[in-house]
């Protein structure tokens, strides 16, 4: 036999055994779904959580574990460098004092404006009431000069006094007027002035026209306020911002990679750490027949395939699996036969099973339900 029928024949024999292993598969539907649900075996699968830092860049400062470290939540797991948050705190702490000593120096200035014109107020009250009286003595005595000059006038027709005497009583009279229109600077003083029937009562312009200037400092101190409250709002998002410039782990778990080196410059929301959690899972695949009686929430005991240890699980999830396993060509099977359902279930912490492990779930589990 020469090479080239050799090979022809081998060609032959490979193609045969091809064409009868596609026969084989078709007629007992064999894919890897079909084994699923014949087997109901899954490997525990943990899940894994992508680590990142939340809205915050910057150059890595420290990092604190390495792959293998077993952490706990709330753990340090790196850290960037805070300085630019730090001097960005100090600046905002120093406006915020700033702008506390300018309004406590504006609330002192505005007390001292209301108490001046308290004590302008009471001290023109008290002008008032001494030009009041000063103005009563002068009509007094004008109206004493003015009957003491009638008196002489009349003396002095009947010559009974000498014209000097009432030479000394006009002058008298003279005077007296010129003293009551002296006095009438009360009048000066009360320009504008509100008389309501009472001193107590009277809202003079210049004391009016300073408390109105001591009101408008409100206005000053108000705006002062709302500065100081905007900056209160960003120191507190740089603090914020600086609690997040420290990665913590979120629970308890392994760490798996290590994505980021001391020294590099970090991206936020960009994955640095790559955290095997707790929660572990596996996949079995069950017939239409099987998963009717099953609902999310029940709960299910698998055995692993290495050590036989019962492992309890809850249903997380249970649907259609992928339509590749929906049809499998098999002509000894009826629509029912065909469909799979994925259930994917969470198993809870037990000694000695761990991610990688094969677990297995017996028709016994489903017979009995």
């Amino acid at each position: 036999m020469n090479p080239k029928q050799k090979a022809e024949r081998v060609g032959i024999l490979f193609l045969a055994l091809l064409i009868v292993g596609g026969l084989v598969l078709l007629y007992r539907g064999n894919d890897a779904v079909a084994l699923g649900v014949e087997k109901k075996e899954g490997i525990l699968t943990a899940e894994q959580v992508k680590m990142s830092f939340d809205s915050v860049s910057g150059r890595l400062l420290r990092q604190v574990v390495k792959e293998g470290d077993v952490v706990k939540k709330g753990d340090v797991i790196m850290e960037i460098d805070p300085t630019d948050t730090d001097l960005a705190i100090a600046k905002a702490q120093a406006q915020i004092a700033q702008l506390e000593a300018q309004i406590a120096g504006k609330s002192g200035s505005q007390q001292v404006s209301y108490q001046k014109a308290d004590n302008d107020e009471t001290q023109s009250f008290r002008q008032i009431d001494q030009q009041r009286a000063a103005v009563a003595s002068a009509a007094a005595t004008l109206r004493n000069s003015e009957l003491d000059y009638n008196r002489k006038s009349a003396l002095v027709e009947a010559g009974a006094i000498a014209r000097s005497e009432l030479d000394d009583a006009t002058t008298a009279l003279s005077v007296a007027q010129a003293n009551v229109e002296q006095q009438q600077s009360l009048d000066r003083l009360l320009a504008g002035a509100r008389d309501t029937g009472a001193t107590e009562s009277l809202a003079l312009p210049t004391i009016a026209q300073e408390r109105a200037d001591a009101a408008n400092m409100s206005n000053d101190i108000t705006a002062l306020e709302r500065q100081r409250d905007q900056l209160l709002v960003t120191l507190e998002q740089l603090k914020v911002q600086k609690e997040r410039l420290v990665l913590r782990a979120p629970e308890d778990g392994k760490v798996l990679k290590v994505l980021a080196k001391e020294g590099e410059m970090i991206s936020q929301s960009t994955p640095v750490v790559l955290l095997e959690s707790q929660r572990s899972y596996y996949d079995i695949y069950l017939s239409e027949q099987q998963a009717a009686g099953l609902a999310e929430g029940d709960t299910i005991v698998g055995t692993t395939v290495a050590g036989k240890k019962q492992v309890s699980g809850t249903i997380r999830l249970l649907s259609q699996a992928p339509s590749f396993a929906d049809l499998k060509q098999s002509r000894e099977k009826g629509q029912a036969d065909l469909s799979a359902f994925l259930v994917r279930i969470y198993i809870d912490p037990t000694d000695g099973v761990q991610p990688g492990m094969t677990i297995g779930v017996s028709d016994r589990e489903f017979a009995k339900r």
